[in-house]
């Protein structure tokens, strides 16, 4: 039984990493040059894939495998699965991993696919607590630039982006609320809830 909603503990979460902002800086395992290098060589194969000119299928199997080289997807999945993972069995969790995978990546293939024709572009690279924050600029035809941000950590053993937000819109915030969603309409059920994720997009 859940004594809180999403929204008070989405509410709970960013007053507790408010509370952090003026804490002093720790130590990480890996310089901003690194983080930077990771962004560069992912935004880099972005720009491959959207000005390639292959067809949207080809291009959500290149971002598929472009998510699953450079993210953490393990911590990325088991955080929009939340405190509905604690009941999960192992082979669950890994299913659920699985499929969200491929339903991330095609989700956000599709959002990259609206880039052909522009370029992403990496401005600028800061240390937050224990991780760096990477900021680049999507430059698409017809529209105003915009920010296009990765939150970059070694919490895996590799460095990888952990988060990203598109014009604001926090990507593990935006995911953990809709899967969530998905949960609650399939009554709890996490095995339904995998089938319909594979399905997806």
């Amino acid at each position: 039984m859940r004594f809180l909603t999403r929204r008070d503990a989405t509410k709970r979460i960013a007053a507790a990493l408010a509370g952090f902002a003026l804490a002093p800086l720790p130590a990480v395992a890996f310089s901003r040059e690194e983080a930077r290098s990771l962004v560069d060589r992912l935004v880099g194969e972005i720009n491959a894939v959207i000005g390639s000119g292959r067809s949207e299928a080809a291009m959500y199997q290149d971002f598929e495998r472009i998510f699953a080289r450079y993210s953490d997807t393990s911590y990325i999945a088991a955080y929009t699965l939340g405190n509905d993972g604690r009941s999960a069995t192992t082979a669950q969790k890994r299913a659920y991993s699985a499929a969200f995978e491929t339903y991330v990546a095609r989700k956000y293939g599709r959002r990259f696919r609206e880039f052909i024709g522009g370029r992403l572009e990496v401005t600028e690279v800061k240390q937050v607590k224990k991780w760096y924050e990477v900021s680049s600029v999507a430059y698409l035809k017809g529209q105003s630039p915009f920010e296009v941000t990765f939150l970059v950590s070694d919490r895996s053993g590799d460095n990888r982006f952990f988060n990203l937000y598109i014009e604001g819109i926090n990507m593990l915030l935006t995911e953990r609320t809709e899967i969530g969603s998905m949960l609650d309409k399939r009554r709890g059920d996490i095995d339904a809830l995998i089938e319909d994720l594979k399905q997806a997009g």
